[in-house]
């Protein structure tokens, strides 16, 4: 093209481009100026602030039908049908309360999920993410089945939920309760009701939360098999009956009338009933499957197996506090109870306290903040938090999680170093350790603001820096102990039994592979090349007597500072 041409075509395609940019720019100031013109030229609308809406014609309208009535009888019947359709509002608002918290809460099955693969390594990842999506999907069906009837099957009435009366029936009658008996399948006992549906969804995915717990100290060695029973037993038989004996009208609930224990057991949104219960069983389970291979040296000194993912633990820690907005202000079992905002902010406070003295104990130990312990310290906050949060003022929620966020590295240090028990993720010391805690907070800080009436004992829940009396302090240990016992009692005694019959733990050489492949078939990373370890083969070879069976011990020889087995 000459370059006369080739001047021209240029200059044509800036004016075209210009053209383009001022039709851009007009068109955009003509839809501005009319969007002005509309709002500044029509002064007629609706209901904009709201004053209008929900006054007595919607509720004539609602109760009428519509029948031409022009007011509320000034009767009995007028007032009467003003009080049901308050009542049933309230009922309403709660309701929405209730299932919108419970919501949040099943989302913290994301937050476990990330949480807990990013803890381990990339060869069991899909089996990581199988676990927790399975776990969803078994331990709810046998909660459904006879878990949520023997937790809950005698707890009526609940005042915010319309009653869900028919949940009546309790095995133990006064203060000796054990069992509930209604709410098979969500049909025994006439449990097929709105109130007690909207209940269960609530409860459920509490159950679920005590499930997940348990995948992070059994992580990289459970057959899928022994899994399965693991959740089975925790949604039909661990978590419901001890639930049931603190949240269902069971005797521990009742100690503050039995033996005049304050108000009894209390545990606002299950420090102890949901993570502790989940902390101890996973003990128990940790226990009976031994550690992976090469955690542990001839002398018993811990090797550290870091996880192959830190974004994935930030990034489920957030989730969980996110869910965690849920679970503790929705205990209230309705947005009518005002104390959600105190709730709501204890438990920030404590997060917070928990994650930022979990930071600055590593940097101190070891120089430099730990990000997965500083997030499992946000965590210990927020499981400690949980049974005093309604009780206590702003500054004892700092207090708790502050302790928590130390005794949470504490923790992980003695059951690497003393106990000798494998625990992946630290969930027994986040949420075992940690619940127990909170649970002896409540005892110690309950401040006299809530609680009237708590378990059907007259005045507010007060702790032993307010009235200066032990009863309740008692009644919280009791709570530690018994659900102690229990929780790691009941899942030891299970698994024990089931190794007998069944495959638990899978071979050393599937350990060593991963799991990914021998448990499912597939791989979670599929682009990824999966290097193999020193001190996985060395301990396999250890595993080996002279004839070459694996024997049952899974310690290891440590490598060399060149990374080879000595």
């Amino acid at each position: 093209m000459p370059p006369e041409s080739a001047g021209v075509a240029e200059a044509l395609e800036r004016n075209t481009a210009l053209s383009n940019r001022q039709k851009f720019i007009a068109l955009t100031l003509l839809t501005f100026i009319a969007l002005i013109a509309v709002g500044a030229l029509t002064h007629h609308h609706g209901d904009a602030g709201g004053l209008k809406t929900g006054t007595s014609a919607d509720f004539l309208q609602s109760t009428t039908g519509g029948n031409g009535s022009k007011g509320v009888p000034v009767s009995q019947v007028g007032i009467n049908q003003l009080a049901s359709e308050a009542g049933h509002l309230h009922v309403a608002v709660n309701f929405v309360w209730l299932l919108v918290t419970g919501f949040l809460v099943l989302f913290m099955q994301v937050g476990f999920a990330f949480l807990v693969t990013g803890l381990t390594r990339a060869k069991n990842a899909g089996h990581m993410m199988m676990m927790n999506i399975a776990a969803f999907a078994v331990a709810l069906i046998a909660y459904y089945a006879v878990g949520f009837a023997f937790q809950f099957g005698g707890v009526a009435p609940i005042a915010n939920l319309g009653g869900v009366t028919p949940l009546s029936s309790i095995f133990g009658h006064g203060n000796a309760g054990l069992i509930g008996l209604h709410g098979f399948f969500l049909q025994s006992g006439t449990t097929y009701d709105v109130g007690v549906l909207a209940f269960f969804l609530f409860q459920v995915v509490f159950m679920e939360t005590a499930g997940y717990i348990i995948i992070g100290a059994i992580a990289e060695r459970i057959s899928f098999a022994g899994f399965l029973l693991a959740e089975l037993a925790m949604g039909a038989i661990v978590y419901p009956i001890y639930g049931n004996w603190l949240w269902g009208g069971g005797w521990l609930s009742h100690l503050g009338s039995s033996l005049h224990w304050g108000h009894g057991a209390v545990d606002f949104a299950g420090s102890g009933v949901v993570h502790a219960t989940g902390g101890w069983a996973a003990l128990a389970l940790a226990m009976v499957l031994g550690p992976r291979l090469g955690k542990f040296n001839k002398d018993r000194t811990p090797n550290a197996i870091p996880g192959h993912s830190i974004p994935y633990v930030v990034v489920g820690t957030l989730i969980l506090v996110f869910g965690w907005m849920g679970f503790n202000p929705g205990s209230t079992f309705g947005a009518t109870d005002l104390r959600i905002s105190v709730v709501a902010v204890n438990t920030l406070l404590s997060a917070c306290f928990g994650f930022v003295f979990a930071m600055g104990w590593t940097a101190y130990k070891y120089g430099k903040p730990d990000i997965s312990m500083s997030c499992n310290g946000m965590l210990a906050g927020l499981v400690a938090i949980t049974a005093p949060c309604a009780f206590v003022a702003p500054w004892a929620a700092s207090i708790i999680g502050a302790i928590a966020g130390v005794l949470v590295c504490a923790g992980v240090w003695f059951f690497d170093h003393v106990a000798h028990v494998d625990d992946p993720c630290g969930a027994i010391s986040v949420h075992g350790v940690n619940g127990a805690w909170g649970i002896i907070a409540v005892g110690l800080f309950a401040d006299g603001t809530y609680g009237d009436s708590w378990n059907g004992v007259k005045g507010t829940v007060e702790g032993l820096f307010y009235n200066g009396h032990f009863g309740q302090l008692l009644a919280q240990l009791a709570h530690v102990v018994v659900g102690f016992a229990w929780a790691w009692g009941a899942m030891w005694i299970i698994f024990t039994v089931g190794k007998n019959f069944m495959k638990i733990r899978v071979s050393p050489e599937v350990e060593l592979e991963g799991l990914d492949m021998p448990e499912f078939g597939v791989l979670a990373y599929p682009d990824f090349v999966l290097s193999s370890s020193d001190i996985g083969h060395a301990a396999l070879e250890h595993a080996r007597p002279p004839g070459g069976a694996p024997t049952s011990s899974y310690a290891s020889t440590a490598p060399d500072a060149e990374g080879r087995p000595q």
